[in-house]
């Protein structure tokens, strides 16, 4: 796998419900200190958001990949397994149907943060996604130790489940990394915070 995965198929469903209960957070411990707001250098277009440096709650969750990357996750949310070497994180609705996905993966592909908003938007459709569509991108994003370029996108799975998503390519210190946020257009309001705060407490 390229990037991070954005295949919410019915398999990671399966996996979800076999890990669900008991699977948790490692929340109760504080994070990083908060980080000054992002710069006025970042370019925004379309309808990605303006991201605000801070440290995720002491409730959230983390999980740290190979590379050294660490994704926060907010408390209720299930660590699940995903492609070797990466972290993932859902929520399910009531009906065990995900409402939320987070994931995190190490850059492995040729992308860069010049050509991330195309790379992604291909990417997804090389994947199998289908109806693409790319509704906004920023770059010269500030993140908390490092900078990215993202873009949001929406697509439809190869089990017809409708996403949008917030992809970024983030290059830190020592290595690169890819974070992934992701829910149903039905859901997209009462997660969309929860997603992009995850995505601004990042550290890489």
């Amino acid at each position: 796998m390229g990037t991070a995965t954005s295949r919410l198929a019915a398999a990671l469903v399966a996996s979800i419900a076999a890990t669900a209960a008991g699977c948790g957070g490692s929340g109760g411990s504080s994070h990083a200190a908060s980080s000054p707001p992002a710069e006025a250098g970042a370019r925004q277009t379309g309808g990605f958001p303006v991201l605000h440096l801070a440290a995720a709650p002491a409730s959230w969750g983390a999980a740290r990949i190979a590379g050294g990357a660490v994704m926060f996750y907010p408390r209720g949310w299930q660590l699940t397994r995903g492609d070797r070497g990466t972290a993932t994180a859902v929520a399910m609705d009531g009906h065990g149907h995900i409402a939320g996905y987070l994931n995190l993966t190490p850059r492995q592909s040729p992308e860069t943060l010049s050509d991330w908003t195309s790379f992604r938007v291909r990417h997804n459709i090389e994947e199998g996604e289908r109806d693409v569509r790319s509704e906004g991108s920023a770059t010269g994003v500030r993140f908390r130790d490092a900078r990215g370029s993202c873009v949001r996108d929406s697509y439809t799975t190869t089990t017809n489940a409708r996403y949008t998503e917030l992809a970024c390519l983030v290059r830190g210190p020592v290595a690169s990394a890819v974070i992934v946020g992701a829910a149903p257009p039905a859901e997209w309001s009462g997660v969309s915070p929860s997603l992009e705060r995850a995505l601004a407490a990042l550290i890489t």
